[in-house]
Parts: structure tokens; C-alpha cells; sequence
């Protein structure tokens, strides 16, 4: 059986704030093959990492966004802001409090490592390509369609235009996304550029699917079983399942064939709670 591959679901998400370098930095110790990360676009047009539409769960945006400045901007959407003002917000801090994943309680995470945390900053996608460059490493871009986009193809151009400002080597870049047609405008525009679709945003969507167009699909875990797996993988199909936080599970998907496993514990597939200190400690 070949051996599936890791990757790190916002990074290591678990261990540290996800989608910071932080997040990033912890997987790729862990031994993770990749990290996936989110693509959103500031109102000035700069590409970040960031998961949610708004700012509200992974920031301190509602104490540090007050006053008349912001009151045409209390819905806190990323896209309302620009990059200087989401680089003030505090990006780390939220973990400690919330303990997502209750790996603090668990005494997962070193008590020094979590100070490191507060005021880690939203990181721009420059800075998430340069880092995976000097980790010599592997990311996968998810761009992000909240329906914001001023143009059909805005989100798509600038990360594509990101990516070869960056000039990061075409193998160590992913870019996935549910919107296929905006994959179909990444392998027009960035032929040697590897493309994901993502499929099972719900599970209308997931009755919609048909394969076809694209090589490799990343299918929602909740909503596929491993003999539907299989039968992708008969037809030809690469396989990845998000997110599986099961190991048990995972071997299962694996068995039937899946190649990829996108996972917020990547210390439970990778290497031992012992490592999981000590990587973390690195930070």
C-alpha cells in the first residue's frame, strides 16, 4: 500500500492558531507532507490567509475595531478591511481562550509556547509562500468565494499574480478550491500549476457530484464512504478526505484507496504526543 500523505488542515490547527505561520511551522515539524491554508482578498486587493468571511472567531476584531471609524463595518467581513488594518489585530491570542481542541487542557501544548502565540498576526500570502519555500515544503492554496468578488475572476488573478511575484516552484504550490471554475481559470492561466476540487460543502452538494474534469477531488470525510472512494479510485481518480481526525478512520479511506488525508492532528499521524512538545517548543 503506498503510503497516504499528511496534510495539515489550516496547519497544525490543533497545536497552535490556524492559519498562521505559527500553525504552519508546528506541521511541517510534525512531519506533515503539506499544510493547507485559506485564500481571501483585502478591500485593497492583498491576498491573506484566513478561513472565516469575518474576523469575529479567530481575532480580537470586535474590541479593536470600535468607534466611527468601523460603523459601516460591524458585520467585520475581512474583505471590508484593509491589510494595515488587519495587521493590528491580534491573530494568536484567541487560541488560548477558546482551546479548540482541548490539546491545552490535555497538556498538549508547552505553557511557553502558547505565550509566543498572542499578537501573531494574519499572515499575507507572500508571507505563507515564503515560508513554505524555506521550509522546503509543500502548500495548498483553498481559494476562498464568499461572493464578495467585485469580478468573476478577481480572487483567482491576484493569487495566481501572488504566486509568481513569489517565484515559488510550480511543485510546491496546490490550489484547490469548491468553485471549479475558478480551478478551470488556474489551469488556463497556470498549466503547471496542480489543481484539487473540492466537493461536499453540504451534501446537496455532494449528491451533484459527477467526475470528470479534474484529476484529483478532495471530498468531505462526513459525506462519502470508503466504497464510493474506491470506486473513484478504480475509475482513475487521486482521492484526498477532509477532515479526518479519526486515525482509525483514516486508515479506512486509506485502504480503499484514498492518497491524501487533510487532518487538524497531525501529530496523531506523523509522530508521537512526545514530539508533539517538542516540535511545538521550536516555535
Amino acid at each position: 500500500m503506498t503510503p497516504a500523505r499528511i496534510i495539515a488542515h489550516r496547519g497544525a490547527r490543533s497545536l497552535a492558531p490556524e492559519n498562521t505561520r505559527a500553525a504552519a511551522t508546528v506541521a511541517r515539524h510534525l512531519g506533515a507532507h503539506a499544510w493547507e491554508t485559506d485564500v481571501q482578498i483585502t478591500r485593497d486587493g492583498v491576498p491573506v490567509l484566513f478561513h472565516d468571511q469575518d474576523l469575529l472567531r479567530c481575532t480580537d476584531a470586535r474590541t479593536r475595531f470600535t468607534g466611527p471609524a468601523f460603523k459601516d463595518r460591524r458585520h467585520y467581513r475581512l474583505s471590508a478591511f484593509s491589510l494595515a488594518e488587519l495587521q493590528t489585530l491580534d491573530a494568536g491570542s484567541w487560541f488560548e481562550s477558546a482551546d479548540p481542541f482541548s490539546t491545552i487542557r490535555n497538556g498538549q501544548i508547552h505553557s511557553s509556547v502558547l505565550a509566543g502565540f498572542k499578537n501573531e498576526k494574519i499572515p499575507t500570502l507572500a508571507q505563507g509562500l515564503e515560508l513554505t519555500q524555506s521550509l522546503d515544503w509543500q502548500v495548498n492554496l483553498e481559494l476562498k468565494d464568499h461572493g464578495t468578488d467585485p469580478d468573476p475572476f478577481y480572487t483567482v488573478d491576484i493569487t495566481l499574480a501572488k504566486i509568481a511575484d513569489a517565484g515559488i516552484p510550480p511543485h510546491q504550490v496546490i490550489v484547490s478550491s469548491f468553485n471549479h471554475v475558478w480551478l478551470d481559470r488556474v489551469r488556463q492561466q497556470r498549466p503547471d500549476l496542480p489543481v484539487q476540487a473540492l466537493v461536499g460543502s453540504s451534501p446537496a452538494d455532494m449528491a451533484r457530484f459527477q467526475p470528470g474534469p479534474f484529476d484529483v477531488y478532495n471530498l468531505n470525510a462526513d459525506l462519502v464512504d470508503t466504497a464510493f472512494v474506491s470506486r473513484l479510485v478504480h475509475k482513475g481518480f487521486q482521492v484526498n478526505l477532509f477532515t479526518v481526525n479519526d486515525p482509525a478512520i483514516a486508515f479506512r479511506f486509506i485502504q480503499a484507496g484514498a492518497c491524501g488525508i487533510i487532518t487538524d492532528f497531525p501529530q496523531w499521524f506523523c509522530r508521537s504526543e512526545l514530539l508533539v512538545k517538542k516540535s511545538a517548543r521550536i516555535l
